[in-house]
């Protein structure tokens, strides 16, 4: 293993991020903060604004991937085989949380399209086959926070301690606080909080890297 590898891992992470989060922003994003499991928040937004952000995110996506190894390589020298198990988890998480992304911009076309009976059911197995889905990526998440915690905690990883505070888990609840506090502000943290979440655990964990020469 190298610097470089190291290094070039958690860049494209952050690229993943940043793409991912944009991509989702421009699918989700709503003034009036109606967000909620009613899908709402959709309403309104054109055809055209969802296929941009449905290509931004989706093409984006794929890069968490290479920003999972990254974790798994700093993490490795506290433990090999629990290193390796948070890369498949959070592999697995964003694996699937590419094809959630993916599905955005259909139920938005549908929630814009005027009600009647077959509409609704098409929302309807929209949600069961779909938001299903996001339930998986939170559980993958929530996982990888504990691994990461334990591993970081032992002293043995490449983070100092202190970085099991920026655990994922923690900075998206932190997004939500945020949003309690200030909603004005937290409107446009919500609805992408994970993205932002690595965005910012993906620049402390290279500054780290660069500043110990991993």
């Amino acid at each position: 293993m190298t610097k470089s590898i190291v290094i070039m891992t958690g860049l494209i992470g952050l690229v993943g991020a940043v793409l991912t989060g944009a991509g989702e922003f421009i699918l989700h994003y709503d003034a009036l903060a109606r967000f909620g499991p009613e899908f709402e928040f959709l309403a309104g937004i054109s055809t055209e604004r969802t296929t941009l952000g449905h290509f931004i995110g989706v093409l984006g996506a794929p890069l968490y991937l290479v920003g999972a190894w990254h974790i798994r390589l700093m993490l490795r020298p506290a433990n090999e085989a629990w290193s390796l198990t948070a890369f498949f988890i959070t592999a697995y998480g964003f694996a699937v949380g590419a094809v959630w992304i993916g599905s955005r911009a259909s139920i938005s076309a549908l929630i814009n399209t005027p009600v009647s009976p077959e509409i609704e059911q098409l929302i309807g197995l929209y949600d069961i086959r779909y938001e299903t889905l996001l339930q998986i990526i939170r559980i993958a998440v929530l996982v990888l926070s504990i691994i990461y915690i334990w591993l970081v905690m032992t002293g043995r990883s490449h983070y100092p301690r202190w970085m099991a505070l920026l655990n994922p888990i923690s900075l998206i609840i932190a997004s939500f606080i945020v949003y309690a506090i200030a909603p004005g502000l937290g409107k446009y943290l919500m609805p992408i909080a994970l993205n932002v979440a690595f965005f910012v655990f993906f620049i402390a964990s290279i500054a780290i890297a660069r500043k110990k020469g991993v």
